[in-house]
């Protein structure tokens, strides 16, 4: 089993406009780290600081959203990007 360490294990997530149309024409990203929990289908649990965006992401940066809250509907991800280690970035 391998150990982490949460700095190291970031990923950058890429999420569209939120609208077809919309005239912003941007994308918004989000940066979650990895947690110590596992996913339903087994692969890591990643989460933004806020505790809000939650995702099971595999090996291949297959990216599966999760709910945080009851009424909540995530979007997908476009892409999913790894950021390099925080000490590699010093």
């Amino acid at each position: 089993m391998r150990a982490y360490d949460a700095d190291t294990d970031a990923r950058q997530l890429v999420f569209a406009a939120p609208a077809p149309g919309d005239v912003r024409g941007h994308e918004d990203t989000v940066v979650v780290r990895r947690t110590q929990a596992t996913g339903p289908g087994g692969h890591p649990v990643y989460c933004d600081e806020t505790g809000i965006v939650r995702a099971e992401i595999s090996d291949r940066d297959e990216v599966r959203m999760l709910v945080s809250s009851v009424h909540q509907d995530p979007r997908r991800p476009v892409s999913c990007r790894r950021l390099p280690p925080a000490s590699a970035a010093a």
